[in-house]
């Protein structure tokens, strides 16, 4: 199978994923249920013992969502997207059956944070940057407010979902977010060295072990991410996610209402 936005390869018994949608790999609904049909497909193919996510483009890993996505859905248009965004992909992740691995150059942000959190390994470049920065435009990094808090605890966490501010490698390491930092131009190398060792193991052990790490660490992961998912939907139907969206695209300060008193 081939995809419009996806240059999916098989390299020594390693599915390689290169998102290519240009200009930012911008997450549409369309991009995101390609990602989860090449994981699905990857998966599937007994010829594949690991997965790897990367980047086409030389800037960015991805950017995250595309605001047509958001801009001017109502609830239940946002929770059609989550659908997709959180559940199924966190799904397929949890049922892949083989290990994944996303390499990350450049910019990582908002729903690109999302794509590589899914996976069970990160490895950073030395200038790749990470954030949060849903907040700035009147939204909120909904699964984050689960997964960060898990990695770095409740207080770091807080402090970079809710300034929206960017970090960068190191940072992200230290947080419990990426494994792994290394030269820029090597991460997709120390990526697939590490995804080589998972495929020489063996593929019976290797499914049967990641199955129950799955199992074992999922816990309530899924129910507090259809909580937090059920207030993403909230915070989208309010006038100042419309303000927030509007003045981002517009390139102006926005205008937040005043709480009511």
């Amino acid at each position: 199978m081939s995809f419009e936005n996806i240059d999916y390869q098989v390299i020594d018994r390693v599915a390689v994923l290169r998102l290519n949608r240009r200009p930012v790999n911008a997450l549409s609904l369309e991009f995101v249920n390609e990602i989860i049909a090449a994981l699905e497909q990857a998966g599937a193919d007994d010829d594949v013992r690991a997965v790897v996510i990367a980047s086409n483009l030389d800037a960015v890993f991805c950017a995250g969502l595309d605001l047509s996505v958001v801009k001017g859905v109502d609830g239940q248009g946002m929770r059609g997207f989550l659908e997709r965004l959180y559940f199924e992909l966190n799904d397929v992740q949890y049922r892949l059956g083989k290990p994944s691995i996303a390499a990350v150059e450049g910019a990582a942000r908002a729903g690109g944070m999302t794509v590589a959190v899914s996976c069970n390994m990160i490895i950073a470049g030395e200038s790749a940057s990470f954030g949060y920065p849903e907040i700035n435009v009147g939204l909120i990094p909904a699964l984050h407010f689960v997964h960060l808090p898990r990695m770095a605890g409740r207080h770091r966490a807080f402090e970079y979902l809710f300034t929206g501010d960017d970090f960068d490698a190191a940072t992200a390491r230290d947080l419990g977010i990426v494994n792994h930092v290394v030269a820029d131009g090597a991460v997709l190398d120390r990526a697939m060295e590490l995804a080589g060792k998972f495929a020489d193991k063996s593929p019976v052990v290797m499914k049967l072990g990641r199955d129950a790490y799955m199992r074992a660490n999922d816990t309530d992961y899924r129910r507090a991410i259809e909580n937090v998912a059920e207030t993403m939907c909230n915070v989208v139907a309010t006038e100042d996610s419309a303000e927030g969206l509007a003045a981002f695209m517009e390139k102006r300060p926005p205008k937040w209402q005043e709480p009511d008193t």
